[in-house]
Order: C-alpha cells, then structure tokens, then sequence
C-alpha cells in the first residue's frame, strides 16, 4: 500500500539532484523542508513537498486507498545506514571488559589469545543455525533502532569453512530480513595462533584457498584487511587485496585504529570502496585522501569503548574531505549498533555538527557500502528507508538527548516496521 506522511514538522536531508556523497564545508549546510510531506510508492520515495502545494491534493485525490500518518511536531529522516559492523559472532566478551577496567589494552589481551582470537574460539564451536540467530537477535535490535543499510564483515572465524560459515549466515540474514546487507570477506582480521611464528604461510591461505573459495559461491561484496601494528603488514595487505580485486571483490581497509601504519595509503592505492578506524591521521594520510574517491569512515563507539583516541574529524572536515560514521558493532570493541549513539558521539567527542554527523550517518555512510544510489537522502526513486522520530525540538535534540528513545517509527522499503 503507498504511504503518505503529512505534516511533518522537519524533512531532512531533501534531494532533487542526487549527489554521491557530502564533503568538507558542505557537511553543515543542511537540506531541509518544514511542514512537508513525503509520498512513498512501490517501496521507493515517489514525492515529497510543502504542505498545501496543488502535488500533494492530486496525489491524495488520485488514491483513495492511500495510507496516511502524521508526523506533526516530529522529525523525518533517511533511515541510519551503517557502514562497519561485525554483528555476526558467538557469544560475547564480558571478560575481557573486566580485563580493560583492570588495565590490560586491546593489544595485551589480544597476544595473550583473547581478543578476536577468543570469538573465532566461540564461533568455531557454535553452529550455523545458532550463529545465525544469534545475529538475528541484532539484525532485530538495529533495526528498531532506524538503521536500513548494513555492511557485515566476516573475521571471527580464521579458517577457509568458519569463514564461509560466518558469510552464509549473513547471506541468509540478506534473505531472511527487510535490511537491506553488504557482506565483507574479512579472512584477514587477524593471524590465528599456529600462524603467528610464520603469518605470511596464513596470508598463503587466505590468497590460495579462502578468495577463491568465497568468490566462486558470490558469498561477498567486499575484501578487507586489518593493516596495522600488530597485525597485518602493507605488504600482506597490498597481496591480499590484490587477489580479492583479480577476484572481483572491491577492497576496503581497517586502518590506522593502532598507530601510523600505512594502512590508509593502501586503501587509497587500491581504490578501496572506504578506509576505516582512522584514530592516526596526519597530514601525509589526508592529502593521500584528498581527490581520492575512498570514504574516510569513522567508528568513535570503538574508541569510546576501548579508551582509544579520537579520530581528528574536524582537521579532516576542514582539509575538504567527506566523513563517514559507523558503529564497528562487535562483541570486543564496540558491542553495540545504536547509531544515534554514534551520532552523540560525533558531536561530543569528534567536535562535529549536528548536520554534519547526520551527513556522515546516512549519505556518506551509504557511499562507504556502494549504495549512494538508491540510499542515504530523501531523494525520488531512493528506496523509502525513512525514520520518523517523536515529538523533539529540532535535529540537535537527536545527538544532545544520548540516551533518550527517539526513535518513532521505521520504514524500510515503504514497510513500517516499528
């Protein structure tokens, strides 16, 4: 049934003429409409105006069994897309949050096993179907929290089977709900324990057997490696992304989380779709960025969670290039999906706007995924992903109000869910 959402007290985020993504000064220059409607059709934004234009009367005349709400006194908006996630795993690692209240780092606990090495353990052990209601159990929660696109990386499971385990339940997640799913093959998330002493003979696999084997079967969009210390070197990033673009995989990098590592130049090098984490960026990684067409991504809940430094957002805005927000959902440095959250975030600790963290959660987000054409912005033909909020003063109140259920209702793809 169409859709048409009348009185609306703010439509954010209007477009006439697609654009890809929003960069630099442009991030705090919101488009907006007040007292507007928005006509949903066939699943897809079909109109969207001020009310009282002669439009919306032929559309309500047109289409006697138009289903009607009012958003008075409310906010709407494209719906969250969420651009980093490891939602799909085992168990959790309440654990090892005691070991970072009690001082180890990310990095202590990782050498002593834990860390992602303890949830390949977890997903090793657990089945298919568990896992995959497990991750259902998510898909759910983020849903109701207003996000209608996400990316879903692989990497807990370190072996060719656990690997393609993880990326046929996230296939099945794409089958199974109305969010719409990017799937990445993240192999090289780490090296397990009987590859540390020789960690290029684990690159030998993830290149030889794993690529192939994820490719032949269309189980991904997308490569990524983790490039930095500690982990995977430039020269084991470049031969991993190199056979997962011979492969048909587009690449996208984990970089810079730990320290100056190269990682971001990489990302640039081989076009990759997004570089993320990005806590170390100087002066060499920005202008690496700048006239590239690599989504800088952003993932302040793992800095928040594990104590970490900030990315420089605001140096970043103000060099020109675009920003991108993401949760980094997972069970060992951000466990949680609430993007309104990450919006909070952005403001308190990035020093962004509001404007520019709605920017960053929404249309430059969707680029990072590859979906800039069909998501991100109130645009005709996008697909209806929209957020409808309860009564709030205005957009700042969304990011200022942390902790407060905001969110009224969601549609995805002209369905209201919530």
């Amino acid at each position: 049934m169409d859709l048409l959402i009348r009185n609306i007290k703010s439509l954010l985020l209007t477009e006439t003429e697609p654009r890809p993504y929003v960069a630099g000064k442009h991030m705090a220059e919101l488009n907006s409409m007040e007292n507007a409607w928005l006509y949903i059709a066939g699943g897809k934004i079909a109109g969207f105006g001020v009310m009282g234009e002669p439009e919306l009367a032929g559309i309500e005349k047109s289409n006697p069994y138009l289903q009607k709400i009012s958003a008075e006194g409310k906010l709407v908006m494209p719906g969250f897309c969420d651009s980093h996630t490891h939602l799909v795993y085992a168990g959790s690692r309440e654990l090892e949050y005691m070991d970072k209240i009690r001082g180890l780092s990310y990095e202590e606990i990782a050498r002593r096993g834990g860390g992602i090495l303890n949830s390949a353990a977890l997903l090793q052990a657990t089945s298919e179907d568990e896992l995959y209601e497990q991750s259902l159990s998510r898909v759910r929660e983020i849903i109701k929290l207003g996000t209608g696109a996400v990316e879903i990386k692989s990497g807990y499971g370190l072996s060719t089977e656990a690997e393609l385990k993880m990326l046929r339940v996230i296939r099945r997640l794409k089958e199974t709900t109305p969010i719409v799913i990017k799937a990445t093959f993240l192999g090289a998330h780490s090296f397990p324990l009987a590859f540390r002493k020789d960690p290029d003979r684990y690159v030998d696999l993830v290149v030889e057997e794993m690529i192939p084997a994820v490719a032949e079967v269309g189980l991904a969009d997308f490569i990524d490696v983790f490039c930095d210390r500690g982990f995977f070197t430039v020269p084991q990033t470049e031969r991993i992304l190199e056979a997962g673009i011979a492969w048909g995989l587009k690449p996208k990098i984990h970089a810079n989380e730990l320290d100056f590592s190269g990682g971001i130049q990489t990302g640039v090098k081989y076009q990759a779709q997004s570089v993320d984490h990005l806590e170390f960026t100087g002066e060499k990684e920005i202008h690496s960025l700048l006239g590239s067409d690599t989504m800088p991504t952003l993932l302040p809940g793992a800095s928040f969670f594990l104590g970490l430094k900030y990315a420089p957002a605001r140096k970043m805005m103000e060099a020109g290039l675009p920003i991108a927000l993401a949760s980094d959902f997972n069970p060992g440095s951000s466990p949680s999906g609430d993007m309104k959250f990450i919006m909070s975030l952005g403001c308190i600790q990035l020093r962004m706007l509001p404007e520019e963290v709605l920017h960053a959660v929404t249309i430059n987000s969707a680029y990072a995924m590859g979906l800039q054409e069909t998501h991100g912005t109130i645009c005709k033909g996008k697909k209806a992903n929209v957020i409808i909020t309860k009564e709030v003063p205005g957009l700042a109140y969304l990011p200022y109000a942390y902790g407060s259920d905001l969110i009224d209702t969601v549609i995805l793809g002209g369905e209201i869910l919530t």
